[in-house]
């Protein structure tokens, strides 16, 4: 078995009765969303940053894997903190985004809130339409991680994209936009002026499609796609918490309690 690569290693806190599930992207790692973990944790919140099937070691081991595979996951966690959490929140990154909306979707009330950073919502690549074919004699394409703004911050990300998983995430993102009309939730939807990954047109589609009536859209203007490690990053920390804050009125008497 492939050992998985330092840094990218799941993430677990056990903190208060609210709850935050974070969902990396597509070919990135847990390490995309430890620092906004490690600050949710600081806070107080129970917090657990599941590792997705086949990321994290080679970009190989992804060939054997799909969206159901990396959805599977997610909805473990989830289920994991809704039994320890009286209120749980799940964020997203890219992928992790779509992954959020689906769990939105799935589970309904069982979600208070979510915050998605640069949702993948489309493959704009004008070859997507050919992956169902080009993954039968074209093993992988050129990566897509470390879109950073910020000098001196690298992504632990795969170099290469599977093209296998590619074709089953553009089946997974098709299946999940028929499904945003099914999340109500309240939404805090963050995304990057420039993006050289994920089209800014998708964030819009988004929220034209979610029936949410709580919605708050915000602009990155410091921050390519990962957003995350990048410039605007404690931003987006610091609104997120504000968010679950909102919505969970016990947070400020836990962060208070446990002295974070």
């Amino acid at each position: 078995m492939v050992p998985v690569l330092p840094g990218a290693e799941p993430f677990r806190h056990e903190g208060g009765e609210v709850g935050v599930l974070l969902c990396h992207g597509f070919t990135s790692t847990t390490q995309s969303m430890r620092p906004w973990a490690e600050y949710l944790a600081g806070q107080g919140l129970t917090v657990s940053v599941p590792l997705l099937p086949g990321h994290g070691t080679r970009w190989q081991d992804m060939q054997l894997t799909g969206w159901q595979d990396w959805y599977a996951e997610v909805d473990r966690a989830l289920r994991e903190l809704l039994e320890r959490c009286a209120q749980v929140f799940v964020f997203g990154l890219s992928m992790g985004g779509a992954l959020t909306l689906r769990l939105a979707a799935r589970h309904g009330d069982a979600v208070r809130g979510i915050v998605l950073v640069n949702p993948v919502n489309k493959i704009n690549d004008p070859m997507a339409f050919a992956l169902p074919v080009a993954q039968h004699f074209l093993r992988s394409t050129p990566g897509i991680a470390s879109d950073i703004a910020k000098p001196g911050v690298d992504e632990i990300g795969y170099t290469r994209v599977p093209t296998r998983a590619a074709a089953s995430l553009r089946q997974f993102l098709k299946l999940v936009d028929a499904e945003l009309p099914q999340v109500t939730q309240p939404v805090l939807l963050l995304h990057s002026v420039q993006d050289h990954v994920v089209n800014p047109a998708d964030s819009a589609r988004i929220l034209a499609r979610i029936s949410s009536t709580d919605v708050t859209e915000t602009l990155l203007e410091q921050s390519y796609h990962v957003a995350t490690l990048d410039h605007d990053a404690e931003r987006i920390f610091a609104d997120s918490f504000a968010f679950v804050g909102r919505l969970a009125e016990s947070v400020g008497r836990e962060g208070a309690a446990s002295g974070g």
